[in-house]
């Protein structure tokens, strides 16, 4: 049996991307924010705990503008699932810091050849966050597998 926490917060970073991705109908992302006022852009920002200006820059960048991330913390070893259950504002802003990363190029062909781990700290604006958090054992892949076996939980994106 697995237990879900439904938390609306959860994913606030992703759910903007998305909505905006989506879109009402036909409208382009440009369009929707066109229609918004300075006020109504402001207060979607709060609500997401961001600046209007990152708002605008992670609708600029696209609903998978972060997906790098989640692939780079389990190259490190890190549970991605864990990190944004324990410490959701972190794991926000390292969302942000990769949408907006330059290394994108750079970062997928490492991810993709295996060798990430050894070079992310020379590309990767997130990597001081990243070495914090494989400094915690319980935010790594096996401590987090571990602990869910021996509970009978399983967080969300820990396999079977």
């Amino acid at each position: 049996m697995t237990l879900t926490i439904a938390d609306p917060v959860r994913h606030t970073v992703q759910q903007v991307l998305s909505w905006f991705a989506q879109g009402f109908e036909q409208a382009t992302q440009s369009d929707m924010l066109a229609g918004l006022s300075d006020a109504e852009v402001e207060a979607l920002a709060d609500d997401c705990g961001i600046s209007a200006h990152q708002l605008l820059a992670l609708v600029k960048a696209g609903p998978h503008a972060a997906d790098e991330m989640p692939a780079m913390m389990r190259a490190l070893n890190i549970d991605p699932a864990e990190v944004e259950y324990r410490m959701r504002r972190v794991f926000r802003d390292m969302q942000i810091t990769c949408a907006q990363c330059s290394s994108k190029d750079t970062c997928r062909q490492h991810l993709q050849q295996g060798k990430a781990e050894q070079t992310f700290i020379d590309y990767c604006g997130n990597a001081d966050t990243l070495n914090a958090l494989r400094a915690n054992p319980d935010l790594l892949i096996e401590a987090s597998t571990f602990r869910d076996r021996a509970s009978g939980f399983r967080s969300p994106g820990n396999g079977p």
